[in-house]
């Protein structure tokens, strides 16, 4: 008998321990920035499934995309045709920042970019910010 409940207390607390590892993993507040800088469209589309993919794992995550140089078309009002996908996770909570130099040099205005975004001086330079923040790096697309 003593042997039978000690079994079951084991099996008991091995299924237990995988639950408790998880709930620990869910808790963390898990900050992830993604760096997207082509202009290949099959990237943005990549970006956008990857940022769902996170949320949906991680729905609390907080999540930023920095755009800079050739990933502006990401985010230009005349050439995006994201904006659907974009607005979708805005409203989960996904930042998407454009770089004011990479604006300055292709010389665009805010108003020709989509509403969605806010804007940072230096795109490089919000990366590193937020890698010495503690945040997670990832380069978007593939």
């Amino acid at each position: 008998m003593r042997n039978n409940l000690l079994l079951l207390l084991l099996g008991l607390l091995l299924l237990t321990i995988p639950a408790l590892a998880q709930s620990k993993t869910d808790a963390k507040q898990h900050r992830i920035v993604f760096h997207l800088a082509t202009g290949d469209t099959l990237a943005y589309r990549a970006l956008t499934k990857q940022l769902s993919n996170v949320l949906a794992y991680w729905p609390t995550a907080l999540l930023e995309v920095v755009v800079h140089n050739k990933g502006i078309g990401f985010m230009r009002r005349d050439q995006s045709v994201f904006e659907p996908e974009i607005q979708a996770l805005k409203s989960k909570g996904v930042v998407f920042a454009v770089c004011e130099n990479t604006m300055k040099q292709q010389k665009l205005t805010k108003d020709q970019i989509l509403s969605q975004a806010i804007f940072v001086p230096v795109g490089l330079a919000e990366l590193v910010i937020r890698q010495e923040e503690g945040w997670s790096y990832i380069k978007a697309g593939f």
